[in-house]
């Protein structure tokens, strides 16, 4: 994607019991703050919900830090944990 550098990217992880609108809610989330999803992968474990996704803020009209409450906002709504990291930062702590 030009002009995209690892700076502007996060990921985003969502871990809880499975219900309806937690794709919604995320999204939405992000599309008030003006980030664009680029990359998502969810899975349901029996009654389990994890999601993974990556957003690029080069256009976000919000902070990192903003961004970052509001979705743990929603997640507490949504019964589910919500966290961002930037790309970097998770990259670094998943190294092999």
């Amino acid at each position: 994607m030009p002009g995209t550098t690892e700076s502007n990217r996060i990921i985003v992880t969502v871990i809880g019991a499975d219900r309806v609108g937690i794709i919604a809610g995320v999204s939405a989330v992000l599309a008030d703050a003006g980030a664009n999803i680029v990359d998502i992968s969810q899975t349901t474990l029996r009654e389990f919900f994890t999601m993974i996704l990556m957003a690029d803020m080069s256009q976000a009209s919000v902070s990192f830090d903003e961004l970052k409450r509001r979705l743990a906002t929603k997640g507490e709504e949504m019964g589910v944990r919500i966290d961002a990291q930037h790309e970097d930062v998770f990259k670094y702590m998943h190294r092999v």
